[in-house]
């Protein structure tokens, strides 16, 4: 759930191997689609990354270009600190960053199958996490996004779930409920200084729950966050991500927000999963569980 500072990189590197685009959503943090305590690290002062005038030019689904640039000053336990969302994205409807070939039409399409080499090498899983690479799958699924058209997205999720995931979705894709970036997470953005901008709908990720030493539910491919920028988690004084305070109202609904009366929430829920966002002793919006946690 840390930001990253690389997207560009990761943007330049999918385009030269567009079959390792597994961090390509990633583009405003360090992550996207397939084929996703700093003492020594100079800081911007806080004011330099709330106070931001929107761009005379800018369009309302272009994507701002300090997007996963502007480094938060970092908490103790390694987040950043919370500041006013950019006006900007207040109501994101972001571009997605393609770096999958684009569907053909605007069918639903999906691919189920083990993790490919290319996509093991970026991902985050090594020998120490909690599953076996036979336990994961790869899926890839068409995804509807901000600006009106429709995109390729990857994702890594247990085996056991793979089917289950690719239905969700598929409801998703027919509902036309908006996904800015669908894709894995690199093991390097998890080291990354937090930017607190990120926005990637994802499933593996091999490390611990939020300020714990306890595997966390992505860990075992258990676990998808939807738009995490639209669906922030909120507990006392930390929202992740940093700069999406905007989207704590969830009475002001907009486009991407997960809402217990949606299409998300039925889709998931008729899988046998659960909320986050019903959650009683912090609020995680954008996390879907198949056991709760």
């Amino acid at each position: 759930m840390r930001a990253s500072v690389a997207l560009l990189a990761i943007v330049m590197v999918s385009c030269t191997a567009a079959a390792e685009t597994v961090v390509a959503p990633v583009a405003d943090r360090a992550a996207t689609t397939v084929t996703g305590g700093v003492a020594d690290t100079i800081v911007p002062e806080p004011s330099t990354t709330t106070t931001v005038a929107p761009s005379t030019t800018l369009s309302p689904f272009a994507r701002p270009d300090w997007l996963g640039t502007r480094v938060l000053v970092e908490r103790e336990d390694g987040f950043g600190e919370v500041v006013p969302t950019p006006p900007e994205l207040v109501d994101r409807r972001l571009l997605t960053m393609d770096l999958l070939p684009a569907p053909e039409d605007e069918q639903f399409q999906a691919t189920v199958g083990p993790l490919p080499d290319d996509v093991l090498a970026r991902s985050t899983w090594k020998e120490d996490c909690p599953v076996t690479l036979d336990e994961l799958s790869y899926l890839t699924m068409t995804h509807y996004g901000f600006d009106g058209e429709f995109h390729m997205g990857e994702m890594i999720v247990n085996s056991s779930v793979a089917d289950d995931v690719v239905d969700v979705f598929r409801r998703l894709h027919e509902a036309r409920f908006p996904i800015e970036q669908m894709r894995v997470i690199d093991e390097f953005e998890l080291d990354l200084p937090p930017t607190g901008d990120w926005n990637d709908t994802t499933s593996f990720v091999c490390r611990p729950t939020v300020n714990s030493e306890r595997w966390s539910q992505h860990a075992f491919g258990l676990a998808i966050d939807v738009n995490p920028f639209h669906n922030p988690y909120l507990k006392e004084g930390l929202v992740i991500p940093e700069l999406a305070s905007a989207y704590l109202d969830r009475d002001d609904v907009r486009p991407g927000m997960v809402a217990r009366d949606d299409v998300v929430f039925a889709a998931f829920s008729d899988i046998g999963w659960t909320w986050g966002g019903d959650w009683n002793t912090l609020k995680d919006w954008m996390h879907f569980s198949l056991t709760g946690n």
